[in-house]
């Protein structure tokens, strides 16, 4: 039972590392989509399935940004 006095501190301790390491690891940018922008340059953006005022909309869109 005495053990339970330094395992729950120890316990609290370690949760309280990994979250500091978590945060630190999200402000870091290793959580970035590096791949995402590398493989949005390959889409085609004049597919013919989409309808031209979806396109339109969507160029619009990408201007006001």
């Amino acid at each position: 039972m005495n053990i339970l006095y330094v395992l729950i501190p120890l316990g609290v301790v370690l949760m309280a590392l990994a979250v500091w390491g978590f945060m630190w690891a999200v402000r870091s940018g290793q959580f970035d989509d590096m791949e995402g922008p590398a493989h949005r340059i390959l889409m085609d953006d004049d597919d013919p399935r989409i309808p031209r005022r979806r396109r339109e909309r969507e160029r619009d869109d990408s201007d006001a940004d």
